[in-house]
């Protein structure tokens, strides 16, 4: 089915932007986290960038208000909308499409539930500045939950080393923070927009393939929200797709080891079992986390 992309307000006087910031909203998004996500953007130290707000299908009252709201005061946000639910992928690759003729040098993720903290985007666009051989730059986060609460953190691996090794086992970026630098879709790149999910995965292990470089810095520049039924969220959809994600990240990057097989299998049964289960086994995953990022 073909998307009908549209813009349904720009603001915008600007002829070149040095960022793209992109973020998808749906009809199940919470309005104050919205509104609390958009002004952690609108509020950030650094204001080079155009805030692409991509409608993805039909949403409630409550989220057009917050959305309007938002883009009457400040020009800086381009509200958007799909001619129906396309996903996150085809969303993204919209607003990247559309941001080119804007002749921007870095592409900028963010979700309608999390908060970017104020230096976020000075931050690591300062570092893909000075270092101009990497492509992709996630961070640590934060996690919070219904109430803003900190309930945990997430820090990955920072070398690109290390972020590869770990892909064929799990996606060793947190898309939320990451920064990607245009010149990845200048090259031809875009999600793959038959995805529904882990479209950030199979993208990651793609760009890796083609050598470009990755790398986390270690400050935890978003907050993200974890709500109750989060250990719940991955159906057999999701769990499949992650376990397609991980054969095609071990064949992609050669890294044919029997544990990388059997962590891919290990993996997709512990997804069909019980949330308890999952919530001990993501504690687990937090852990040996932690121990990957400290080098």
């Amino acid at each position: 089915m073909i998307n009908q992309f549209s813009i349904l307000h720009n603001e915008n006087k600007k002829k070149h932007v040095e960022s793209i910031v992109a973020m998808a909203v749906y009809q199940a998004d919470n309005a104050k986290w919205l509104e609390e996500s958009i002004e952690s953007i609108t509020s950030q130290s650094y204001t080079d960038f155009l805030f692409i707000i991509v409608i993805d299908g039909p949403v409630p009252g409550s989220i057009t208000q917050v959305l309007n709201t938002a883009t009457m005061s400040d020009n800086r946000i381009v509200l958007a909308q799909n001619s129906h639910n396309m996903g996150l992928a085809s969303s993204m690759n919209s607003a990247i499409d559309f941001g080119l003729a804007f002749e921007p040098s870095f592409f900028v993720r963010m979700d309608a539930d999390d908060i970017s903290e104020q230096h976020r985007l000075s931050r690591q666009i300062t570092y893909l500045k000075k270092h101009s051989n990497i492509s992709v730059l996630g961070s640590a986060l934060t996690e919070i939950n219904e109430s803003g609460k900190k309930v945990g953190a997430r820090v990955m691996p920072a070398s690109h080393k290390q972020i590869t090794r770990i892909l064929p086992r799990r996606c060793s970026l947190n898309h939320p923070t990451v920064i990607i630098r245009y010149n990845v879709f200048l090259d031809g790149h875009r999600y793959n927009d038959d995805l529904l999910n882990t479209q950030d995965y199979f993208f990651w292990i793609t760009l890796a393939s083609q050598g470009y470089i990755f790398r986390n810095l270690k400050d935890r520049l978003l907050k993200f929200r974890r709500v109750n039924n989060f250990y719940k969220r991955r159906g057999l959809s999701k769990s499949l797709n992650e376990f397609k994600a991980r054969i095609y990240a071990i064949t992609k990057l050669k890294q044919y080891s029997p544990y990388n097989f059997f962590y891919a299998c290990g993996v997709l049964s512990l997804r069909l079992m019980p949330g308890k289960v999952v919530k001990l086994a993501y504690k687990l995953d937090r852990h040996l986390l932690e121990r990957f990022g400290k080098h």
